[in-house]
């Protein structure tokens, strides 16, 4: 079955524009007008990714994605109408995997939702789907999109996931923001530097609240690396 692209705005020409532009990329789309809705159709299920507004009345997106991530890693791309740094990271930091900003083009949008749905396992390649990576106390497992440190699951956005899968893979690289960019988004997507970061911080942030501090480690000047102390707080 193709994927199900659940479409939140409350303007009804964006939300037919982006269905319009799913539907002849071969996606199945839904459309709600507001977060409440939003929520509602999150609770139903059958939903491979979610296109949110940010700017909306009743409930804005930042909170409809705060209250999907108390539950779920299920993938969000952001809209906005604002071409504003906080939002940008804002957005990001509470658990986004993306965001385009308004007024946007179809082509691009529909590239950046490809680009989550192949990093999130129903496109993935088969033959890096059965990996296990172990460093420490850390492991990800492709095939299961899990990650894990010591006994605790780590919950991490699709973008999140394949930041981590590209660091675990090549552990004695460092990645420059290009690199991982490339590797989380792929190739041809431009996203600022600052994205990179706020993902980079968000990771960290997971792995200290499980008790894990090292697990990225900042190269000035060139990039980021697989921490050498995958290991527990002292």
């Amino acid at each position: 079955m193709a994927p199900r692209i659940l479409v939140v705005d409350d303007e009804p020409h964006i939300r037919d524009v982006i269905c319009f532009a799913l539907e002849r990329a071969g996606l199945i789309s839904t459309a709600v007008r507001n977060g409440t809705e939003a929520i509602a159709a999150f609770r139903r299920g059958s939903i491979d990714l979610i296109i949110l507004d940010i700017g909306m009345p009743d409930m804005d997106g930042l909170e409809v994605c705060r209250q999907i991530r108390k539950t779920s890693g299920l993938p969000i791309l952001f809209l906005s109408a604002r071409d504003e740094e906080i939002d940008r990271v804002l957005g990001l930091e509470i658990g986004g995997d993306d965001y385009v900003t308004k007024p946007f083009s179809p082509r691009e949008l529909v590239a950046r939702v490809k680009a989550i749905l192949k990093r999130s396992g129903s496109e993935a390649e088969p033959e890096r789907r059965r990996a296990i990576f172990v460093a420490g106390e850390l492991s990800l497992d492709r095939l299961g999109r899990t990650v894990m440190f010591g006994h605790s699951a780590i919950s991490m956005t699709v973008l999140e996931f394949a930041i981590l899968d590209a660091l675990l893979s090549r552990p004695d690289m460092v990645f420059s923001r290009e690199r991982l960019m490339e590797a989380a988004y792929g190739a041809g997507t431009y996203v600022a530097d600052r994205t990179i970061d706020s993902h980079i911080r968000n990771i960290r942030a997971k792995f200290l609240a499980a008790g894990g501090q090292g697990i990225i480690a900042t190269v000035h000047g060139i990039g980021f690396k697989l921490g050498s102390k995958s290991g527990r707080k002292a």
